[in-house]
């Protein structure tokens, strides 16, 4: 049974970064719900309790039942969570006399606290809440303070059981992965085996045990998520494999016929659809983005349910559904209503009456790619960017046409392709042309045009919840600007984005 710690969700917006910092440790972690806990069994070996932003002192604050947790399990609560475990157990936590929030420095951490084991002298922390503890309960003691914040960490005598006012999580606490060494590893006793070569072997030991010798269907896009959990799954059934890669008519340019010569080569039992001119078709007059996704879902399932139906008994739907998206669907604050439609494909296993298999459901992206490097996976398909499932139809404000498409597959090649020239291609998280529906002034030779703008954005992250703008040279810029004006008919000028997420999204739709 695989080992690992619990991580107990109060809301905070750090929560996910705690469970990334600690799996960095080869330490196989999960969220829950506060309000959700696991049933304690013997591979959980330690609990960390979020951050939140709640106060404790708020009539409805979270409060979780550790009964059978503390004094049991290791635990550390993290800024709410200390703030939880001083005030509902004889502490007082009362309002910040000014709010702190950046960077501060331990200027006293215990030297013999296995928790602050190794932590240099004055060693830099991030503060981020609006209540301080004022009093600790009898039994606890003070193993950190900075200058305005006296109880800064503490350990509870005879239990291990900490709690600390800071973020180790975040980037700007300059030793937080050493600390949570100490928490997992130290101090909860894990063994730093949850590697992507161990991912690999129990998830196809798992999908084994579980499909048998029943036969899946997996509906392919090209990205990275797809691609290794078809690569999973074919190394546990093989052959009970089929993969449907189907041509929506808005991918970029020529990557319906390359991704389906990579698959090839990966030995997969890859079958293509062609399927744009239908989707182009209902596409016609549509304007609104909403119903573009719709659209292009709604005929998605149809084709691929089509498809799927010429494979004999098959008995599973194969998704690439990834850790995040399975968190948002059992966040604190219920289901998320932001999830676009074009991620909900709702009612196809049951229409279907298939059952679902995930392979990846307990990975962050990241992780996928490690697993993809294990598993030999080109690096042309794990370092794609990721793509949206209504593809370009949403990067063409206004109505979706054949001839708008057509611009925007060689506007969004000259893009790609010049960043894989210049070597900027792995530096973006993601790059995208937009088609906008404004037309310009331009002169080209002698005579006056009056033609299309297009927008260029790139965007550098590390999973895409926030986002900031690519600062791309300006000799690219310049370079890419006169490619795509001299060679794509229809446009005569370019302008580049630099608007960052928040308040911006990537996508314009």
């Amino acid at each position: 049974m695989q080992e690992k710690i619990i991580i107990l969700d109060f809301g905070s917006q750090y929560t996910q970064l705690i469970a990334r910092r600690i799996r960095e440790l080869n330490v196989y972690c999960e969220i829950h719900p506060f309000n959700h806990i696991p049933a304690k069994d013997s591979s959980i070996k330690g609990v960390v309790l979020s951050g939140s932003p709640s106060s404790v002192r708020d009539n409805n604050a979270p409060i979780p039942d550790l009964t059978g947790i503390k004094g049991h399990l290791p635990v550390l609560g993290i800024c709410y969570g200390a703030q939880y475990l001083a005030h509902f157990f004889g502490g007082e936590v009362l309002p910040s006399k000014h709010r702190e929030y950046g960077r501060a420095n331990l200027e006293y951490h215990d030297p013999g606290s296995q928790l602050m084991k190794g932590l240099s002298k004055n060693t830099q922390v991030w503060m981020s809440h609006g209540d301080t503890i004022a009093r600790i309960p009898e039994g606890y003691n003070v193993i950190g303070s900075t200058r305005d914040v006296k109880i800064g960490a503490y350990k509870i005598s005879g239990e291990e059981t900490y709690g600390i006012q800071f973020h180790p999580e975040v980037y700007h606490t300059s030793e937080g992965s050493k600390l949570l060494y100490n928490f997992v590893v130290n101090i909860c006793g894990c063994k730093q085996d949850w590697t992507p070569a161990s991912f690999i072997e129990a998830t196809i030991h798992e999908i084994s045990a579980k499909v048998g010798s029943d036969k899946v269907v997996l509906g392919l896009s090209g990205g990275v998520d797809s691609s290794v959990a078809a690569v999973l799954l074919h190394r546990a059934i093989g052959a009970n494999l089929t993969c449907i890669f189907v041509d929506n008519g808005v991918l970029r340019k020529n990557e319906y016929e390359t991704v389906l010569a990579s698959y090839q080569h990966m030995g997969l039992n890859v079958v293509g659809v062609d399927a744009k001119n239908r989707f182009l078709g209902e596409l016609k007059g549509i304007i609104d983005p909403e119903q573009k996704r719709k659209i292009i879902g709604r005929i998605f399932i149809e084709t691929f349910e089509s498809e799927a139906g010429k494979i004999k008994d098959v008995k599973w739907l194969a998704q690439g559904t990834i850790y995040p998206d399975v968190i948002e669907s059992v966040s604190v604050n219920g289901p998320s209503a932001t999830i676009k439609s074009h991620h909900n494909v709702g009612g196809l296993p049951e229409k279907m009456n298939l059952k679902v298999v995930e392979p990846l459901k307990l990975l962050f992206k990241d992780e996928v790619r490690k697993v993809g490097r294990t598993l030999k996976i080109d690096d042309i398909i794990l370092n794609r960017h990721p793509f949206p499932g209504p593809g370009l139809a949403i990067r063409i404000i206004g109505e979706v046409t054949p001839e708008k498409v057509n611009i925007l597959q060689d506007v969004d090649s000259i893009f790609i392709e010049g960043l894989k020239e210049f070597e900027l291609y792995d530096k973006v998280w993601q790059a995208a042309s937009i088609l906008l529906p404004v037309q310009s002034v331009g002169v080209m030779g002698d005579e006056r045009t009056y033609e299309n703008v297009v927008a260029l954005r790139a965007v550098t992250s590390t999973d895409g919840m926030t986002a900031d703008w690519s600062h791309l040279p300006y000799e690219f810029l310049g370079t890419i600007s006169n490619r795509i004006i001299n060679n794509v008919k229809g446009i005569n000028r370019v302008v580049y984005d630099i608007s960052s997420k928040p308040p911006a999204t990537i996508e314009w739709e």
